[in-house]
């Protein structure tokens, strides 16, 4: 199960360089159900997800370099292109903050996951943080892959 809260970004934190990223290229080959294929540095994944907004089931299969280019030109819509920041939070979370580029270039989200929806529902974002778009099916990747930023 993933439990995550999702954010618009109200300003960038400094000094970004000191975290940890990493460079994802994902695209989807379906988007009801989600069937995500992504490229994360160098691991290649196959991801199917359930419905829901802030808890659904997530599953996550590894894939070979070549399966990923096999199936890359099988995608529906667009392959989102992002590096991803990993920002350590109180608590032991991590804050993943998603700078896209290409087709979406210009938006900046961040995500948050969670052991339980009871730590989700308590959590108090930073300040950096602005407006929680958990709930807005539209700034879900499978729904941006389909429609971009409209």
């Amino acid at each position: 199960m993933e439990i995550e809260k999702k954010y618009l970004i109200r300003r960038l934190p400094e000094n970004l360089e000191q975290y940890e990223c990493k460079r994802i290229a994902q695209g989807y080959l379906c988007t009801a159900p989600v069937v995500r294929i992504r490229q994360s540095n160098d691991d290649f994944y196959l991801t199917y997800k359930g419905a829901g907004l802030m808890a659904r089931e997530e599953y996550n299969l590894p894939l070979t370099k070549e399966a990923y280019e096999h199936l890359l030109p099988k995608i529906d819509g667009l392959l989102i292109s992002k590096t991803r920041f990993l920002i350590p939070l109180s608590d032991g979370l991590t804050a993943e903050l998603d700078i896209f580029d290409g087709e979406l270039a210009g938006l900046t989200m961040v995500e948050v996951e969670f052991t339980t929806i009871e730590q989700a529902d308590q959590f108090i974002p930073p300040e950096w943080f602005g407006e929680d778009v958990t709930n807005s099916g539209k700034y879900h990747n499978s729904y941006l892959s389909q429609h971009g930023l409209h």
